[in-house]
């Protein structure tokens, strides 16, 4: 991502880990953040300890897509997944490349980009385990 920086544009959901910590890249590297907000209850369901980090974000970013749902379900998380994928043209994806744990999981999202023709980059560290 440093090669395309200051120029680049992220869009994110903004989920702690991974979500987060590409946002912040983009932020520190100069360039444009847009965030998903899925359910008007994402926040509070995200772990306290991400909130603050989660709040810089959400301020940062030059644009925030805000969807109707008011509680955080899987149903939000995907539909925000599948709006972040028609706002990109490539997809960044923290994944061990094994089934999605539930509906609107990584798999789903990188399954979705394929079927969409959108080119998927697929990050898993060697010695990288999921929790």
């Amino acid at each position: 991502m440093a090669s395309h920086a200051p120029g680049v544009r992220g869009v994110s959901c903004l989920a702690d880990g991974a979500d987060q910590i590409f946002a912040r890249a983009v932020v520190d590297l100069g360039g444009t953040l847009e965030a998903v907000v899925c359910s008007e209850r994402y926040r509070e369901e995200l772990p306290a300890d991400t909130h603050d980090e989660y709040d810089v974000l959400v301020r940062a970013a030059e644009k925030v897509h805000r969807l109707r749902y008011v509680e955080s379900t899987s149903q939000a998380h995907m539909e925000g997944s599948l709006l972040m994928l028609d706002l990109v043209e490539e997809l960044y994806a923290v994944w061990d490349g094994k089934p999605a744990r539930g509906y609107g999981g990584t798999a789903d999202v990188v399954a979705e980009a394929r079927r969409r023709g959108i080119k998927v980059h697929v990050i898993w560290p060697e010695g990288a385990r999921r929790e």
